[in-house]
């Protein structure tokens, strides 16, 4: 892994005995309870071991024999590192201890001596290996004075000193910082623009940000912009300020950045294309023509020439994009493009690059379930699609990475596979489509995040990659910087470039023939052209003669050295086929038990189906009842009614009938109808 943070730039072993004494290994009886209190226990024997591997050598002591846990655990940490170079026991020292503290430098200027570098002569004996990153690599451990000047000096040694150097290649770095930092984010947008770079919006929390921020990539110092609206656009949702979004690109552009695309709140129907002028701090939209694509965000955004060129991302409804769409900005009109070929699945959160103004490259991205790592080229000149084959350390699938180039090479950094951070920074060599990575960083540190940015600037005349921000368990507003070397931008001449098409790109098997073939003509014999110029040549010129032979030789040697390395990558193919072939056998496994369940959810379906019809049956017959019910109720009422009138009129009538009676028995008059009687 590389050292990513708090690394001094100081040579072997002022490094190791500057961190050894912050560490607490001051030369105390027991140097292990120096550490306790800054590191865990595992940590902290581990420390110790490396220390006493460093400064005594491999353990010749003998086990202890008394019961002491602390003992005995120092003692197996210690004898378990076996007969580790102390070099190297000092470099895993520095890297141990920059992973749990990686801020420690900064605070142990006390510790710290001025570096000593040793000036002498050198020679090959002089320069050991070092294994790094799975890597054999020589690192030189003094400085040719040959002439009065240094004829070579390893990369990964001290450049400079000065205020915002980089005094390290192939590593990520953590530079001294000044100003207030934003917030921690990831899926936000980054851009430089006059050596500073401009970070807008992105995602805390659930919560769509819309602040700017600018990093001085001079001074390294933060400032927060006061961005406000141009006064011809008072509408906030117009005029690009007070719209939080994440998921968007921000593109530098004639003296501007240009935002577009994004997850908002309030998403629109269609792609917003707004203005920032840092002259007057202002944001503004602008006014688009033709058919512009749907709203989106996690989309890739590439400037080729005056047109910028959007593919994939996925939409408000949350549905993947693979469409292709390009935006005129001297017209700023949009067009659509279905381009021939097949394209790349729908997909979001991808990279994708631009190769001598002509061919778009999209690598990896992922769906709602499943993360990529295949790569795509557009020619945007024929606008047909293409799957080139990849070669080399082909990285994993991956989505939410970030990726900037630097003349052929395109540098991939971050993302996540649904399980946890990438470490691997890896390259691309866009010419030959070869793979190789850069470093390797360990533990969860913001380059290995999801929704990181990235962008190159220029540091003491050399490009540097400037990483911002991340989420891996936690949102990042940590800076990294990496400085590439000439070895990770030299990519293995397997092939020649491609000098028309990268899709025209040979697969390693046929590289792998080929180069057979050509071994097979070179060690012909007498008949061989490299053995019969040296002997034409031996005759005329015995030197030039034996250069030839000698070039041969080498060449020869050359071929081989390629033929081993074509097999170990058919090797690693043929293991990735067989990888493959066991996950798609473990997918339709998957599969298997996903339609005996579908055919079992079916079954359940169909039954609660009869039962629910069954019951539709009954209430139509309960419903039929409870009419019935109701008629014969009203019947009831009519002949309760019907009775009662009848009882009603014979009381009536019974009343009549027994009026004389009465009369008489109460010795009342005669009424004058019973006189007339």
């Amino acid at each position: 892994m590389a050292m990513a943070r708090g690394s001094s730039g100081l040579a072997y072993p002022d490094r190791f005995y500057a961190a050894a004494s912050y560490a607490g290994f001051d030369g105390s009886p027991d140097p292990s309870k120096g550490v306790t209190s800054k590191f865990s226990n595992d940590v902290a024997l581990l420390l110790y071991a490396l220390f006493q591997q460093a400064t005594v050598g491999p353990c010749n002591v003998p086990k202890p024999r008394g019961w002491s846990p602390v003992e005995q655990s120092k003692w197996t940490s210690w004898h378990g590192l076996g007969n580790m170079a102390q070099t190297e026991a000092m470099r895993l020292f520095v890297k141990i201890l920059e992973e749990e503290d990686p801020s420690w430098y900064s605070r142990a200027s006390d510790f710290v001596a001025e570096p000593s570098v040793a000036v002498e002569e050198t020679n090959a004996s002089d320069i050991k290996p070092v294994v790094e990153n799975g890597h054999s690599i020589s690192e030189t451990k003094t400085i040719s004075t040959e002439n009065a000047m240094t004829d070579e000096i390893e990369d990964k040694d001290i450049i400079s000193d000065g205020p915002g150097s980089i005094a390290l290649y192939d590593q990520w770095v953590a530079p001294t910082l000044s100003g207030l930092r934003p917030k921690g984010r990831y899926e936000h947008g980054a851009a430089v623009l006059q050596d500073k770079m401009y970070l807008y919006g992105g995602n805390h929390n659930g919560r769509y940000l819309s602040d700017l921020h600018v990093l001085d990539l001079k001074s390294w110092t933060w400032s927060k912009v006061d961005a406000k609206s141009k006064s011809d656009s008072p509408d906030p949702q117009n005029s690009g300020i007070g719209t939080p979004c994440a998921g968007h690109s921000l593109i530098s552009w004639d003296n501007k950045l240009l935002s577009i695309a994004g997850h908002t709140k309030d998403p629109s129907e269609a792609i917003t294309v707004k203005e920032f002028d840092p002259q007057t701090s202002t944001w503004s939209a602008l006014k688009t023509y033709g058919k512009p694509p749907i709203s989106r965000g996690g989309q890739s955004v590439n400037l080729v020439g005056t047109s910028l060129v959007i593919f994939g991302g996925q939409d408000a409804k949350r549905s993947l994009l693979n469409d292709l769409h390009i935006l005129d900005l001297e017209t700023m009109t949009w067009d659509e493009f279905d381009a021939a070929g097949t394209p790349p699945s729908p997909r979001a959160d991808h990279a994708a690059a631009v190769h001598a103004e002509r061919y778009l490259l999209i690598f990896g991205g992922g769906s709602h379930a499943t993360c990529f790592n295949d790569l795509h080229v557009l020619d945007l000149q024929t606008m047909e699609w293409s799957r080139p084959t990849q070669q080399g350390e082909i990285p994993s699938p991956r989505a939410g990475h970030a990726g900037v180039t630097i003349g052929d090479n395109w540098f991939i950094v971050g993302g996540g596979d649904n399980k946890s951070g990438v470490s691997e920074t890896a390259v691309l060599n866009m010419s030959t489509l070869v793979w190789s990575v850069v470093t390797t960083t360990e533990g969860r540190v913001p380059v290995a995040s999801e929704g990181l940015s990235l962008v190159v600037s220029s540091c003491d005349g050399e490009d540097v990659l400037v990483s911002f921000g991340g989420y891996n368990g936690r949102y990042s507003n940590e800076v990294n910087v990496l400085k590439p070397s000439h070895k990770s931008t030299i990519q293995s001449k397997i092939m020649a470039p491609i000098p028309d098409s990268v899709s025209a790109v040979h697969n390693a098997t046929n590289a792998t023939n080929a180069t057979r073939d050509m071994e097979s003509d070179c060690e012909a014999g007498q008949d061989g052209k490299f053995r019969e110029i040296s002997v034409d040549n031996s005759d005329s010129n015995p030197k030039q003669g034996a250069k030839v032979e000698e070039g041969s030789k080498y060449f020869l040697d050359k071929v081989k050295a390629e033929k081993e390395e074509l097999e170990s990558l058919l090797g690693k193919e043929k293991l990735m086929s067989l990888q493959l072939k066991q996950e798609m056998a473990d997918a339709e496994n998957r599969n298997s038990d996903l339609y005996k369940e579908l055919q079992s959810v079916r079954g359940q379906l169909a039954a609660e189906q009869s039962r629910c019809f069954k019951l539709e049956v009954d209430v139509a017959e309960l419903r039929q009842k409870l009419q019935t019910l109701e008629a014969l109720q009203k019947e009831l009422e009519i002949l309760q009614r019907q009775k009662a009138a009848s009882e009603e009129a014979a009381l009536s009538s019974k009343r009549q009938s027994s009026g004389g009676m009465w009369t008489w028995l109460t010795g009342a008059p005669p009424s004058q109808e019973e006189d007339d009687a």
